[in-house]
């Protein structure tokens, strides 16, 4: 089967077959699912597959990581920044972005009821491989404190996509900002990085008695969505 051409609306071969993936695992358990169930579903030739993959898995391992790839991560890329304004950004791209949102359905999958335990573990291995991209350490290297953080972070994502089918409906971004969420996620991604999460918290606190002369919350009012 000849490449599409760039300018065509077919896309290529690898992506409808990644897509094939996606769109059978809502709908049959992995371990049903065949080589030509995926090329029928992505209307590819097995030639193609082959030439692409060595069979079900390493299509399976190619899609998981691509979704996770895709995901968008909080960046705290420099100890000035703010946190408080980087939690923000990464909430209202992750819940308002429809590509984003598929990402998060697709990578529910691989917890829900048609998966398997490869798949969970391959989903494991990729975010905790990202996570530690991020906060530029490796599988060598990482001390103790930051493997035990980058695990306990890994738990909470599959456990908060393995209950994203019940919330993706109802969560706004107003939920993921309230103030008990972010101080969790930033202080564990700053301690992961190896940041000082105390220049964090004295600037959170001192933003806090600017804007309100009682216990702060996260966002000043009005100000959600800047």
């Amino acid at each position: 089967m000849s490449r599409p051409r760039r300018d065509s609306e077919i896309l290529p071969a690898k992506d409808r077959l990644e897509n094939a993936f996606w769109t059978l695992l809502e709908d049959h358990d992995y371990d049903k699912i065949t080589v030509t169930d995926v090329v029928h579903t992505a209307q590819v030739n097995r030639n193609s597959f082959y030439y692409h993959y060595s069979g079900l898995p390493e299509l399976a391992d190619s899609a998981i990581l691509h979704e996770v790839e895709r995901l968008p991560l909080p960046l705290y890329t420099h100890p000035n920044n703010d946190p408080n304004v980087e939690w923000r950004h990464f909430c209202v791209r992750l819940l308002n972005d429809p590509e984003q949102l598929q990402h998060l359905n697709r990578l529910s999958l691989l917890v829900g009821s048609h998966s398997s335990a490869e798949l969970v573990d391959s989903l494991r291995d990729f975010l905790r491989m990202t996570l530690l991209t991020i906060v530029g350490s490796d599988t060598v290297s990482i001390d103790p404190k930051t493997r035990m953080l980058v695990d306990f972070c890994v738990g909470g994502i599959l456990s908060l996509l393995y209950n994203w089918p019940q919330q993706r409906n109802n969560i706004t971004v107003d939920d993921l900002l309230d103030s008990d969420v972010a101080i969790l996620v930033m202080g564990l991604f700053l301690t992961m990085a190896d940041e000082d999460p105390m220049s964090y918290w004295r600037r959170m606190v001192l933003g806090y008695h600017r804007v309100h002369s009682h216990a702060p919350s996260f966002i000043a009012p009005g100000d959600r969505y800047r």
